[in-house]
C-alpha cells in the first residue's frame, strides 16, 4: 500500500494530467497529493484510476502535521534558546 503522493510522484503525471484524468479541478488534487484534503470514495475512485491502481492499493488519508504547517508559514515565535 502506497500513499498518494508517493503513486503521484512514480506517476510522472504533473497535477493538470493528473486532474484531466480523474476529472477533479486541480486545486483539488493538489489538495489531495499534498495530504490536505480526505478525499471522498468518489475523489479515490477516480484517482487512483487516473493512477491505474485499485482505491484498495492507496493509503488514503491526513499526512501533514498542522503544526509543521503553521510553523512553516510564520515561524517559531517562542525563544526556545533558554538564556536571558
Amino acid at each position: 500500500m502506497k500513499t498518494v503522493d508517493a503513486l503521484f510522484e512514480n506517476s510522472r503525471h504533473s497535477l493538470d494530467d493528473l486532474a484531466a484524468a480523474s476529472g477533479l479541478s486541480p486545486e483539488r488534487v493538489a489538495a489531495i497529493v499534498d495530504g490536505r484534503w480526505l478525499p471522498n470514495p468518489a475523489e479515490r475512485a477516480a484517482l487512483a484510476a487516473a493512477l491505474g491502481v485499485e482505491v484498495a492499493q492507496v493509503s488514503w488519508g491526513h499526512t501533514m502535521n498542522p503544526r509543521n504547517v503553521r510553523y512553516h508559514r510564520y515561524g517559531l515565535k517562542e525563544d526556545l534558546r533558554g538564556g536571558d
